[in-house]
């Protein structure tokens, strides 16, 4: 199978109603597997009990230079909960789900009969994307930034939409100086090329990480893909790009939890997922640039120029509206299973 044929395997709505108990399950976990994660890692796994699927932490799968108190886990832990009750609402079925911090934390989501209805948002899953490029700079509407305000905000979780020109540069300072801060350091580097698939084959086999299509890189070997990483990956020209691509946003959303704990973090998750669902469904783009929530030094400086007095900035995302980008790949349900 080559990308192409991967990408539109991947990312193929279910034509068919699910046939029987166990193909629900598996048609649930699949779109669940569709949400985003840190560096495409995909770092979840899910159980299928009586009445119930369990999304558990896949800790083989972090990123410990990027991510080292799993904040960004469990945030992907999130997204793929509200891709699962939105699938299991287009499916018949009410879905309660519910975060248990024992041990290493999980999320059970409890699923009973209902009525069946596929919401604008669950018929965005097969669309979404990660848009890694420049948009084109207007403004949106004060509806759908609406919109995205209501879809975003959630239980302990609040989003704060920047789109003045002023407050957008003052977040930027923060973004350009937490980028510069992560790639001077050579185990963020190390870790970020292990997760970079540098050519199709190399993606298409894994099933995972940063393909060289969806963030708009020229194909390599991997040997190759690494030398050329270490020689362009530059503070100063990769800041450059950061800030245009920014600046060709229409504005940045900042997403906010009250406390700083797992249970809040996959809140954060399931908040940011319905926002970019709803950005879906209105042509708009959108993308991570979480550099100053990630790097510890810069966040509470950067907590601080937002006006926040208390609680965690989660995550950082620019949207716009900008051409589409080529599709990321996922590994198969049975991989994941377990």
């Amino acid at each position: 199978m080559n990308y192409d044929e991967a990408v539109k395997h991947t990312w193929a709505p279910e034509t068919a109603p699910p046939q029987g108990e166990a193909e629900r399950m598996r048609t649930l976990i699949r779109y669940a597997t569709l949400a985003p994660s840190g560096h495409n890692t995909q770092c979840w796994r899910f159980r299928v009990e009586a009445g119930a699927i369990r999304i558990l932490p896949d800790l083989t799968r972090r990123t410990p230079m990027v991510d080292p108190d799993d904040h960004h886990l469990y945030v992907s832990l999130g997204c793929a909960t509200e891709n699962l009750c939105l699938a299991a609402r287009a499916l018949g079925l009410a879905a309660e789900a519910e975060f248990r911090p024992e041990g290493d934390g999980e999320i059970r989501v409890a699923l009973t009969p209902g009525e069946a209805e596929a919401l604008p948002l669950f018929e965005a899953i097969v669309a979404r994307q990660c848009t890694r490029g420049d948009y084109d700079g207007t403004p949106l509407a004060a509806d759908e930034l609406a919109l995205l305000q209501a879809a975003g905000s959630g239980k302990g979780v609040s989003l704060l939409l920047l789109t003045e020109r002023d407050a957008i540069e003052r977040a930027l300072g923060f973004i350009l100086e937490a980028n510069a801060l992560q790639l001077q350091a050579p185990a963020f580097r190390r870790e970020l090329a292990a997760w970079i698939r540098f050519n199709d084959a190399e993606a298409v086999e894994k099933g995972d990480g940063l393909s060289g299509r969806a963030t708009g890189n020229p194909q390599a070997p991997r040997w190759l893909g690494k030398l050329l990483m270490r020689a362009m990956l530059r503070p100063k020209a990769e800041n450059a790009k950061v800030a245009r691509q920014v600046r060709s946003s229409a504005g940045l959303a900042v997403f906010v939890s009250a406390k700083d704990d797992r249970a809040h973090w996959v809140e954060a998750g399931r908040c940011y997922q319905r926002f970019a669902l709803q950005a879906t469904t209105l042509g708009i783009r959108n993308a991570f640039v979480n550099q100053p929530v990630e790097e510890a030094s810069v966040r509470p400086a950067f907590a601080r120029a937002l006006g926040l007095a208390g609680g965690r900035p989660d995550l950082v995302v620019r949207f716009g509206r900008g051409p589409a980008m080529p599709r990321s790949l996922r590994r198969p349900v049975a991989a994941v299973v377990g």
